[in-house]
């Protein structure tokens, strides 16, 4: 039994309410969610949050984590999450933004992505508060009778509202009956966790709003659902994608994702706080007010960099790479604290660096090196040079580029 006051339970509700939807595009059945809350604030159970996850292995980035850092927010809220992986599913292939069929995976490939994956979420996640499923345990175990009554409960002419289907009908482009099962399947997944709350990004809309309606149809309450939009890259303006390079990365080097995120558009730091970080509603309060209040927004963009590179970083490394940032790009020092690269310097110039520079993975060719130093992209110790007789000695600090350091070595 509860002994808070009706004002405390009134302020609760509005506080979890308030995480849960920060920085989300829609959340669809709103009032029997905080109902629900309610509920649970009160005394009663925690909510079952349900993420459906396409076993497809992908490198995690910020893009990818925003759904993962608002199911952390919720596990810190107390409820529960529940990954439900689609080895079952995912042998149909989830045809959301195809323009035909996708390849369905085989047991292996499914197998080996979901566990890439699971070791990737866990970097956000608490592993020991979180319950991971494979929709294969119920969905093997269905029956052709009961296949059969989950298909009754949906038309084709609903199927062909969901675009890709549609698109593909509108251009005679083949559409497999299989392909159709897709979110039927995945909305049982549901019915079978009994989801209070269903996550997912705006693609997955129609699979998310089945849930709900084939919860209804098993007499269940239906599942609220919460949809998170795209997170735009560091350029500010296209989706972050790998093949846009636009990228940060959670398992880049520190210093990487400091830079990275220091090169976001002023126009993003709101957006970023709100999805890349567990900021409170009240502390995202805060931040608006400094940057509405005039702050500059580089002070402000370096609490968001030192934030999210904490969260995937330890202390020691957030704090390096804010030092790094600092002296590279702000004060336009010369770093203390460099990569060394090994060379040997038979004739003491920056040819000699080429090789060793192309194994590190610092620069492509030998070409395009020539290429940045003559266009001034290329200094020693501070110093641009325009070519590659320029004198590099030991301990000479080598830059490429706008972000590229290494401290030159006697092999």
């Amino acid at each position: 039994m509860s002994t808070m006051t009706n004002d405390e339970v009134n302020e609760a509700v509005r506080h979890q309410m308030r995480v849960i939807t920060q920085g989300a595009v829609t959340l669809v059945g709103e009032e029997q969610l905080q109902e629900k809350v309610r509920r649970f604030v009160t005394g009663g159970r925690p909510l079952t949050v349900k993420f459906g996850m396409d076993p497809s292995a992908p490198d995690l980035h910020l893009g990818h984590a925003v759904d993962l850092r608002k199911l952390k927010q919720l596990q810190d809220l107390g409820h529960t999450i529940v990954i439900v992986i689609g080895d079952f599913t995912g042998k149909i292939g989830d045809p959301t933004g195809r323009s035909k069929g996708r390849k369905a995976m085989s047991d292996r490939e499914v197998l080996i992505n979901a566990q890439t994956y699971q070791e990737q979420v866990f970097h956000i996640l608490d592993r020991h508060k979180t319950q991971v499923r494979y929709n294969g345990e119920w969905l093997e175990e269905l029956g052709l009778n009961e296949v059969i009554r989950l298909a009754s409960t949906v038309t084709v002419a609903r199927m062909l509202e969901r675009d890709d289907f549609e698109n593909r009908f509108q251009k005679n482009v083949p559409i497999g009956l299989h392909e159709f099962f897709y979110p039927l399947l995945q909305a049982f997944d549901s019915v079978e966790l009994h989801a209070d709350l269903e996550l997912g990004g705006t693609d997955q809309t129609f699979n998310i709003l089945m849930g709900r309606s084939l919860q209804k149809d098993f007499g269940q309450e239906p599942q609220a659902a919460l949809f998170m939009p795209i997170l735009e890259g560091i350029d500010g303006v296209e989706k972050m994608s790998k093949s846009l390079g636009n990228t940060i990365g959670i398992h880049e080097d520190a210093r990487e994702i400091f830079r990275k995120v220091m090169q976001i558009p002023d126009s993003c730091i709101v957006k970023y706080f709100a999805l890349t970080t567990d900021i409170a509603p009240e502390e995202l309060d805060w931040i608006r007010e400094r940057l509405d209040g005039g702050e500059n927004p580089r002070d402000v963009k370096l609490l968001l960099a030192r934030t999210v590179t904490g969260l995937y970083k330890t202390a020691q490394e957030t704090q390096q790479a804010e030092r790094f940032f600092l002296e590279a790009f702000s004060r336009n020092e010369l770093p203390s604290d460099v990569d060394e690269l090994q060379v040997n310097l038979e004739g003491g110039t920056l040819f000699d660096c080429i090789r060793p520079l192309i194994q590190a993975g610092m620069i492509k060719s030998g070409g395009e090196f020539r290429r940045m130093a003559a266009q001034g992209g290329v200094s020693v110790n501070g110093k641009k040079v325009t070519g590659m007789d320029a004198a590099v000695q030991p301990g000479d600090i080598l830059k490429i580029g706008k972000s590229r350091f290494v401290k030159i070595m006697e092999r």
